[in-house]
């Protein structure tokens, strides 16, 4: 089972982050938080190699709160040591 650290999880973040425009230009999936936090997941899915039943599933629309939660949900028991994901997640998100 992979794990993550704060460090690289904030080196993830910040990539997305630096590249928020070309992300969001070339996956124009909904809004541009939506997209990006899509994009954080879909990063962290493949960094912490999750089998298909580790990955979360969506029904409806997700929206950037479902997203935040299945980011929160599979850091939870993922993360070495302690850290707040949140911090990162918003600062992702910010204009």
């Amino acid at each position: 089972m992979s794990k993550i650290t704060e460090q690289e999880f904030a080196r993830i973040c910040e990539g997305i982050y630096k590249d928020r425009e070309s992300v969001c230009r070339h996956n124009p999936i909904g809004t541009r938080e939506e997209t990006l936090l899509w994009m954080l997941l879909s990063c962290l899915i493949s960094y912490l190699s999750l089998s298909e039943i580790e990955t979360p599933c969506f029904n409806g629309m997700p929206t950037t709160e479902t997203y935040r939660t299945a980011i929160l949900f599979v850091l939870k028991d993922k993360k070495i040591e302690d850290f707040d994901p949140g911090i990162y997640l918003d600062k992702l998100i910010k204009e």
